[in-house]
């Protein structure tokens, strides 16, 4: 008979993981707690070689998938003066051919929900995840609307602030706020030359009281985003569109970077939202319930593998479930495949984000010290070749 897997979360790592259940034998079933649409259309995201590789795996084509992205395959680091401090690799090309590509969120969660569909995996909006208990021959999930749903696994790709994580764990660390902000926003059409950089490379500058983050798209519009430090974290509704708009503007004052040039051509501003990830989170499972993506192990947007992660968890999980019939084994072998990876990442993208936020003197010190430094790291091949040459299997 058919296992059926309840996927709670209709994000990147739900619907890949659903893609990989059904692979695997399952007759998996997505629970989104949103409804239809709410997609973050402002927002994008970066998903890196190793990422795709992964999707390679579950016979999909990253080509097709991100076809509305763009390929970015190095970064440039310069100071508030604009000047260039390194140019260092995104990963890829691959041998297939594929590189690490940015795309706007809602056009990925469109392709993999597609594809899902194509499978006919039952995707139910609507269904914020509340709890769950376990039976005698499964797991039963609740839902904030009053309905259940009873299967024989849950998967948890409920995010950051995942209410699986607290069925499983009531005393599971809580998120851990890494003292920035993030907006960003698209331009409204092509800007002027004066404002363009070298399409398809990321731009990063290190301003002088917060991080600017730019990229050329194919069609000459820039996608941009800002990391502005902050003690404590935003509140809801604490800023107005307008009242945030200005807040930019001024912390970009008198860089010589396009940031507010930048700002100021964008019709839409997306947050500011605050930018979390998890410390070790020592429950990930039990023999009927497991988690994933953020969930388990959320990333510092620093590190660029909030995305890959979650998808390499969602693969992995799949070929861990197809390899053993006995579920709470198959779930043991994902934790141990995983934990230790995952764990170096969300380690490694702290310390990025803590670059950021360097006072007057330590920027100084950034400045002049980084090319010397960076020629070092990279004498001998890319420093960060374990991150993007990871391959599932």
């Amino acid at each position: 008979m058919t296992k059926t897997a309840l996927v709670a979360g209709g994000g990147i790592a739900g619907t890949v993981a659903a893609i990989a259940l059904h692979d695997a034998g399952f007759a998996p079933v997505i629970h989104e707690a949103h409804d239809r649409g709410a997609d973050e259309r402002g927002s994008f995201l970066t998903v890196a070689v190793n990422g795709l590789a992964a999707l390679r795996t579950l016979g999909l084509d990253p080509g097709r998938l991100f076809a509305a992205g763009f390929a970015t395959p190095a970064m440039v680091l310069r100071n508030s003066a604009g000047r260039q401090l390194a140019r260092l690799p995104l990963g890829g090309p691959d041998a297939d051919g594929t590189t690490t590509t940015t795309i706007r969120r809602a056009d990925l969660y469109l392709a993999l929900r597609g594809e899902a569909e194509r499978r006919d995996i039952p995707i139910r909006y609507g269904k914020r995840l509340t709890g769950r208990t376990r039976t005698p021959s499964g797991v039963t999930a609740q839902f904030a609307d009053g309905t259940t749903a009873g299967g024989d696994l849950l998967v948890g790709a409920d995010g950051l602030h995942s209410r699986t994580r607290s069925a499983l764990d009531p005393a599971a660390p809580a998120p851990r706020y890494l003292g920035l902000l993030n907006a960003g926003g698209l331009t409204t059409g092509p800007v002027p030359a004066d404002l363009r950089t070298e399409p398809g490379v990321m731009q990063m500058a290190f301003g002088r009281r917060a991080f600017f983050g730019w990229v050329t798209a194919p069609d000459d519009s820039v996608w941009w985003f800002a990391n502005p430090p902050r003690r404590r974290p935003v509140e809801p509704q604490e800023f107005t569109p307008a009242g945030w708009r200005a807040e930019l503007l001024e912390l970009f004052a008198g860089d010589e970077v396009p940031a507010a040039a930048l700002i100021r051509a964008s019709a839409e501003i997306v947050g500011p939202w605050n930018t979390w990830d998890l410390p070790r989170v020592p429950v990930w499972r039990d023999d009927r319930t497991i988690l994933i993506g953020d969930a388990a192990h959320a990333v510092s947007p620093s590190s660029g593998q909030g995305a890959s992660m979650a998808i390499e968890d969602a693969v992995t999980l799949g070929r861990c479930l197809r390899a053993r019939t006995d579920i709470a084994g198959a779930l043991a072998d994902y934790e141990q495949l995983r934990r230790k990876r995952v764990e170096k990442v969300v380690a490694y993208g702290r310390r990025s984000g803590s670059t950021k936020t360097a006072g007057p003197v330590g920027a100084a010190v950034r400045d002049a010290l980084m090319p010397l430094v960076m020629r070092m790291l990279h004498r001998k091949g890319d420093p960060q070749a374990w991150i993007f040459e990871h391959r599932i299997g």
